[in-house]
């Protein structure tokens, strides 16, 4: 009888051991549900593009891009190494969401602030002050100015409103075409069934950069719209002042400067100085 109440006692505190370890277990992790940003033996997720060259692409032997170096120092700045950084895909229909449902801790994806935008999620920064404009033949002298895209044939990808923005405020006679991929555009811009490609700045110089384009497209240099990359965090989350720290910590040191000058610097991007933290333009 004696025996039986021992182990009913040892089993009683064994019980209650695991439910304290278990109860336990998540004290290193933020109201995200994520790893905290002490960094140690976790994981974090960011949210990048796959197919944006010079911008986030995923590649055979990595990833890749102005973003890619911009949420690595970041990260690095949180707590983090390169080989704890759990990369994820965020197309722009689904960046929101994917904040919402927690699945990313942040996202660096060419994400540009806007009032809408911040309505369901938070951004820190911005860190890259972007602006539409055209990507044009190395060789076309005939399109100095938005103006001179009138009754020419001017591409982007099928549901951007790039080349929509250009037909209603600057040239209404201009010709749109819609194809599916921006690689797509690049094709019909070098044989010629195109004359322009529009959408960010930034963009156009990371396709640009290419080594199968090198010397083969120029930027027209127009600077159409003002383009505030930000990092887009969930609502309310205290990581937007800690990347913010992180953002000026790139630019002073000059980190900042030189992904810029690596990722876009082929296609002789006239990049804008560093935006500071919080100055967002219209």
């Amino acid at each position: 009888m004696k025996l039986r109440k021992v182990t009913a006692a040892s089993a009683a505190a064994l019980v209650l051991a695991l439910t304290a370890t278990a109860c336990g277990g998540d004290d290193n992790k933020d109201d995200s549900g994520s790893s905290s940003s002490s960094g140690g033996s976790g994981k974090i997720k960011i949210g990048i593009k796959y197919d944006q060259p010079g911008i986030g692409q995923k590649t055979p032997q990595g990833y890749a891009g102005f973003d890619v170096d911009v949420a690595t120092y970041v990260a690095k700045k949180l707590g983090y190494d390169a080989n704890q950084i759990e990369w994820k895909e965020a197309k722009s229909a689904d960046r929101e969401t994917m904040l919402k449902r927690g699945d990313v801790d942040f996202i660096a994806a060419s994400y540009s602030i806007n009032p809408e935008r911040e309505k369901s999620v938070d951004f820190a920064g911005p860190y890259l002050l972007a602006h539409q404009d055209v990507l044009l033949r190395s060789d076309d002298t005939s399109i100095k100015s938005p103006s001179d895209l009138n009754s020419k044939k001017l591409c982007s990808v099928t549901g951007s409103t790039s080349a929509q923005n250009v037909k209603n405020k600057l040239a209404p006679k201009a010709q749109l075409q819609q194809y599916p991929t921006y690689s797509a555009c690049l094709t019909g811009l070098q044989n010629g069934a195109i004359d322009a490609l529009t959408t960010d700045d930034s963009i156009l110089a990371g396709y640009a950069a290419q080594s199968q384009y090198k010397g083969k497209f120029k930027l027209g240099g127009f600077k159409m719209t003002n383009e505030n990359y930000g990092i887009g965090v969930k609502e309310g989350s205290d990581l937007k002042a800690k990347i913010n720290k992180a953002l000026e910590s790139m630019v002073s040191d000059g980190s900042w400067k030189t992904a810029v000058e690596e990722n876009f610097g082929p296609a002789n991007y006239k990049y804008d100085p560093a935006p500071k933290i919080g100055d967002v333009k219209s």
